[in-house]
């Protein structure tokens, strides 16, 4: 299901797990406001040239609201086990629920496929 909260948009996976396209620093604040307790970005810095928003920008902007983020950057259509298994690692690590994203949210869905159908049953959801 598809949400929205002021002008974030994300679709909920799970009660703790949600995708969504390309984030930057002042959406970090509509997180933290709509629960979330994490973030991961799966997009390579540069993948849409210059204009992409940089991760360290965004991982500041998670940590002044008070959420934990992680940069974990995932080649679109070349997702590896070693990528899938660390996904898992954060979705076992962080703070629930976790919002992941990439450039439309399907990369972030299709790890996140992957960590539970790999062995990961500790990922709740």
């Amino acid at each position: 299901m598809a949400l929205t909260h002021q002008t974030l948009t994300y679709q909920t996976l799970t009660p703790d797990f949600a995708v969504a396209p390309q984030l930057g620093p002042d959406d970090m604040q509509a997180l933290a406001d709509a629960g979330f307790k994490s973030v991961i970005i799966n997009r390579p810095d540069g993948e849409a040239g210059p204009d992409q928003p940089r991760s360290d920008d965004v991982l500041r902007a998670a940590q002044a609201v008070g959420l934990q983020a992680r940069y974990q950057p995932v080649v679109s259509g070349a997702i590896t086990l070693a990528d899938v298994a660390e996904f898992a690692a954060l979705l076992r690590i962080l703070p629930k629920p976790v919002l992941a994203y990439c450039r439309s949210g399907a990369r972030c869905t299709n790890l996140f496929l992957a960590a539970r159908e790999h062995g990961a049953d500790q990922i709740q959801g």
